[in-house]
């Protein structure tokens, strides 16, 4: 490991979000540790970047700042905005709340780790299972060792993970399981309330979500009480069904 790293943190529960305050405290004792996180919060705000408003940057001071953007747009702001060199890893989280399956494409803390991949950086989403406990004991310890081993590998071909851990004592930590996105159950994804006038308005994703429960999979993992580490790829070609396409008559549209 050398002696200076530069670790750029961030996160989609917004600036002042006790996740990133306990990422940080870890961290800081690893490198060179700056954050930019999103104003407020921005869950599940998935990969958007702003186009069409401009952005606004506030410095807290300490190597602190906040942008009122995505936490994609934190990242392009940290690395062609605000740093001065581009960082050896790109850390998001402790999210509050996991991040599993599916629920990787609407994510905002997956998508900011997943920009800082995209601009040649290894980066790393950390995300609690818990949505109720503020308790990140067990998961900054996690999350350091995670970091300190990604740094220490030096890995040439970036490396882009996506880690969630379940809420757990020191004494029962159980240890960590290398997983495939396991995928969700749907339930009750539109509520329907009546607001004073009685017309309706709606809320998407209030239903607690179910998953299915196959072997070495991130929700296995975490349902077994180990921490769940994933490798994600960006690839999003389906090649196994080229050759099916290819067989088609393309020469007849009807």
């Amino acid at each position: 490991m050398k002696d200076k790293i530069n670790i750029l943190v961030t996160n989609d529960d917004g600036i002042r979000a006790s996740g990133l305050r306990a990422l940080v405290d870890i961290l800081s004792t690893m490198g060179n540790v700056i954050v930019i996180a999103p104003e407020v919060e921005r869950s599940a705000s998935s990969h958007s970047i702003t186009l069409n408003k401009p952005l606004r940057v506030h410095e807290y001071g300490n190597s602190w700042f906040s942008v009122t953007g995505s936490p994609a747009d934190c990242v392009i702001m940290a690395v062609y905005g605000i740093m001065d060199n581009k960082p050896d890893i790109v850390v998001s989280g402790i999210n509050h709340g996991p991040n599993m399956g599916e629920d990787v494409i609407y994510s905002g803390t997956v998508a900011a780790a997943i920009e800082g991949y995209i601009l040649g950086i290894n980066s790393i989403a950390i995300s609690v299972t818990s949505r109720k406990n503020r308790d990140f004991t067990v998961a900054s310890s996690v999350s350091g060792m995670l970091v300190r081993k990604m740094i220490k590998k030096s890995i040439d071909d970036k490396l882009l993970l996506n880690v969630n851990i379940p809420y757990i004592g020191e004494d029962k930590f159980k240890g960590i399981k290398i997983t495939s996105l396991g995928s969700r159950v749907y339930n009750d994804m539109i509520i329907t309330k009546k607001d004073p006038r009685g017309d309706n308005y709606y809320w998407i994703g209030g239903g607690k979500p179910g998953w299915r429960d196959e072997d070495k999979t991130d929700f296995q993992a975490v349902k077994a009480g180990f921490v769940s580490v994933t490798p994600i790829s960006l690839s999003m070609t389906d090649k196994e069904r080229i050759p099916e396409l290819e067989s088609w008559d393309w020469s007849n549209l009807e």
